[in-house]
């Protein structure tokens, strides 16, 4: 049975409303203008050192809006022990800047004690569910609260899988009792990519564990005769993805959603373009459903 795993210790609630990822070189016309982004987000790992100048600038700007804490380096699916030291680094950033909402990737990065520069797949086998399930759960525990989850854009597919991607995260979610971050870029990507099918792929996702939403740019490169779309995070949000999201809205309605921009950053205020066109799709939406 899933443990439960309040969210000890939580900030102000990340609104119903459109974020955006706080990179460090918006810091400083975050703090002196205050834009209306109705939240931000950040690596987690970025502010693990205990003072300097990024930690600073997160408090100053955590002291006006609602934040996000977003890992990229626990390596949740690997079958390498779980870093206490990271844990424990994580927990006390957690302790510091108090945020809403955490979470994490449904993929590995190390092995050996090696680390890789990438979000990796898994394959999606019963042993690897009942492995990703504790670890989960290890992680929750150690920091003393509930985490999302989040579906990775994919490449490849493991020969080995015997379940869908959409049931192994739902179950993961419903045995672990963590929540789902579900990322629409990563869903357009992988079933792009697969030949997945998304309505199906929402199907299986249970609406209420999904709290969190990401919208993202991705680039299509070439492979001989084929296409492959690429994850990248440099670009605006396509049409496809957008049109994707609204149907997401539909099946879950108004949830926090994040623009998400690392690659070739822009200036803030196109990302506040963004996030203003993703919350004025937001309202359409629940508009349109009441």
């Amino acid at each position: 049975m899933a443990q439960l795993h309040p969210t000890q210790g939580a900030g102000a609630p990340i609104p119903a409303t459109a974020g955006i990822g706080l990179r460090a070189p918006h810091h400083r016309e975050v703090i002196d203008t205050r834009p209306a982004a109705g939240w931000f987000e950040v690596h987690s790992e970025n502010y693990f050192g205990r003072g300097g100048a990024p930690i600073a600038c997160l408090e100053r700007i955590r002291a006006d809006y609602p934040l996000s804490l977003h890992g990229v380096a626990m390596s949740v699916g690997s079958a390498d022990p779980l870093d206490p030291l990271h844990l424990r680094r994580l927990q006390a950033l957690i302790g510091r800047v108090e945020p809403g909402l955490v979470s994490e990737h449904l993929s590995w990065g190390s092995i050996g004690g090696s680390y890789l520069n990438d979000l990796l797949p898994l394959p999606y086998t019963e042993e690897a569910l009942d492995h990703v399930v504790q670890r989960v759960g290890r992680v929750q525990d150690a920091l003393g609260r509930r985490i999302l989850l989040e579906n990775p854009s994919s490449y490849l597919e493991y020969a080995h899988s015997t379940l869908a991607e959409s049931v192994f995260l739902a179950e993961t979610a419903r045995r672990s009792g963590c929540g789902i971050l579900l990322d629409v870029n990563n869903l357009f990507v992988s079933c792009s990519n697969h030949g997945w099918d998304a309505t199906e792929y929402l199907r299986d996702i249970p609406a209420a564990a999904v709290e969190e939403l990401h919208l993202a740019g991705h680039s299509r490169n070439r492979m001989g005769q084929e296409e492959i779309l690429i994850d990248t995070h440099d670009r605006p949000v396509s049409g496809a993805v957008w049109r994707l999201y609204q149907f997401v809205l539909q099946r879950v309605g108004p949830r926090p959603t994040l623009i998400e921009w690392d690659l070739a950053l822009p200036p803030l205020a196109v990302l506040l373009e963004e996030a203003t066109e993703a919350r004025r799709r937001m309202e359409a939406s629940h508009v349109r459903a009441a």
